[in-house]
């Protein structure tokens, strides 16, 4: 009994992959042939009769095959990789639609084991770069970054403009309160401005203010008209990186993560307009004369050796003056609300309702069609800009305010004593 258990559990062994040697299965055929047992041969090399009688009916060594049982996901691999894709390897959904269209019930378990190999693939794609190098005065390449700054004692969120040439790697940096079309408008002129003219084409990622729709695998895009129209009036292409894609740009990307960790990290500043100076100056005295990592050389060499003079022209080209308009009523302090800060108003006009059209770096409200304000704007946060006439008679503001004094002589207004006398049948 005991000898049939231990060949019992040999034989387990062997099931489990755990075979006899090719050298052993040949030492088996030649003891058969010397007339040994089939049990002596067993016993002698620790294994259960049947592994000898396989093998000796088999007249040499065989791999063990494994008997694979049938999956549920047999046969839909090819559509699984397809949808694993298309969902950008979101496993659950790949699960959910796997019974909506073939009825296979399965765990998310199963699904994220079947697609193991897949989720590599997608990791690997997505991380590949393949670095391009574009030649002097052909792209410029822009992003925003989101970071908070101390500006006057405060934590503010302030949004970096980075314009890069793809040549030279020259930097171009602006601060605004917003990401909104308006300030991606202002950061390209003001970086045409500092660059001294444009490239062929610039390129950026997919924001809403730019790109309304990008198809991931048409690579159909349809831009913003307005961004189409300031295209066209400075005379360059826009072109958007592929969506997912963000490494396209990726001399923009490190630009920006440059800014974060250099210019502002650990700085704090007295005002918006002491940011954006230290901006200025970190661009042109660190930034720009450093030696690049990638060129090996100072991005403002490159620039002024090769880039600067392939740049487009901008002489004679006016400013977009892009058009922001708005809708606000006028509050009790005589003022409207526009991006944090306050802009005064007329103050007969509080609770009314008024236009205000942002352009060329000035409000306008309107009300009724007529202009009855123009500020420049403000940047900042939480400031207040005031004009002294629109609180003329305001009390507190420029004294108390006194009643109008009457033209018409106060006889007129009453009547006679003797009118009243007649009433009431007797004398005063």
């Amino acid at each position: 009994m005991e000898e049939f258990r231990h060949a019992a559990l040999q034989d387990w062994g062997l099931r489990s992959g755990e075979m006899r040697t090719p050298d052993e299965v040949a030492a088996m055929l030649r003891l058969k042939r010397l007339g040994w047992g089939v049990r002596r041969i067993a016993r002698e090399f620790g294994c259960s009769h049947m592994t000898v009688r396989r093998y000796l009916a088999s007249g040499g060594w065989v791999p063990y095959e494994r008997r694979q049982r049938k999956k549920q996901l047999d046969g839909l691999e090819r559509w699984m990789a397809e949808r694993f894709h298309r969902h950008a390897g979101n496993a659950d959904v790949v699960r959910q639609e796997l019974l909506a269209e073939h009825g296979v019930r399965v765990s998310l378990r199963t699904v994220e084991r079947a697609v193991r190999g897949l989720r590599r693939e997608l990791r690997a794609q997505a991380l590949a770069t393949t670095r391009f190098e574009t030649a002097p005065g052909q792209q410029m390449q822009i992003d925003f970054g989101e970071r908070r700054v101390s500006i006057a004692g405060e934590q503010l969120r302030t949004y970096f403009f980075v314009a890069t040439l793809g040549y030279s790697r020259c930097l171009h940096a602006r601060a605004f309160r917003s990401e909104s079309q308006e300030c991606w408008f202002e950061g390209l002129e003001s970086a045409f401005a500092a660059f001294g003219g444009l490239t062929e084409e610039v390129l950026f990622d997919n924001p809403r203010s730019l790109v309304i729709h990008h198809d991931v695998r048409t690579r159909e895009i349809e831009f913003n008209t307005r961004l189409l129209a300031f295209a066209k009036h400075w005379g360059f292409r826009p072109r958007a990186c592929a969506p997912y894609r963000a490494r396209t740009k990726g001399k923009d990307e490190r630009g920006v993560g440059y800014l974060k960790h250099n210019a502002i990290a650990g700085r704090q500043f007295a005002s918006f307009a002491a940011l954006e100076a230290h901006l200025q100056q970190w661009t042109r005295q660190i930034a720009d004369v450093r030696c690049h990592g990638t060129t090996g050389e100072a991005p403002i060499e490159r620039f002024v050796r090769d880039e600067r003079h392939t740049l487009r022209s901008i002489q004679g080209i006016a400013p977009f003056g892009v058009l922001r308009e708005l809708v606000r009523r006028v509050q009790s302090d005589c003022a409207v609300e526009i991006d944090t800060n306050a802009y005064s108003v007329p103050w007969r006009l509080i609770g009314e309702r008024v236009r205000v059209e942002i352009a060329a770096g000035l409000i306008k409200i309107r009300h009724g069609g007529e202009l009855v304000a123009e500020h420049a704007v403000r940047h900042g946060r939480h400031e207040r800009v005031v004009q002294p006439q629109h609180f003329a008679g305001v009390a507190g503001f420029a004294g108390p305010v006194r009643a109008p004094v009457l033209s018409e002589p106060a006889g007129t207004l009453l009547r006679p004593l003797a009118e009243y006398e007649a009433i009431t049948g007797g004398s005063w």
